[in-house]
């Protein structure tokens, strides 16, 4: 099951996994574990993507229903 949206929203934006992880301070590795849904970000390092991606956090989270 894919929770987040990290990947597309990337592409989208057109930046990579390095550009993220740089800007967070975490290895090319884990933000490729997001990418994939293999882990989840906390909830605050999403609210940290939402920001530097200058989206909503609802954006992120793929919906339930």
């Amino acid at each position: 099951m894919k929770i987040n949206r990290l990947k597309v929203l990337l592409v989208e934006k057109d930046k990579t996994n390095k550009w993220l992880a740089e800007r967070l301070g975490k290895s090319d590795v884990t933000i490729s574990r997001w990418c994939s849904n293999e882990v989840q970000p906390s909830i605050e390092t999403l609210v940290q993507i939402a920001e530097l991606l200058n989206i909503d956090i609802k954006e992120l989270l793929n919906s339930t229903k």
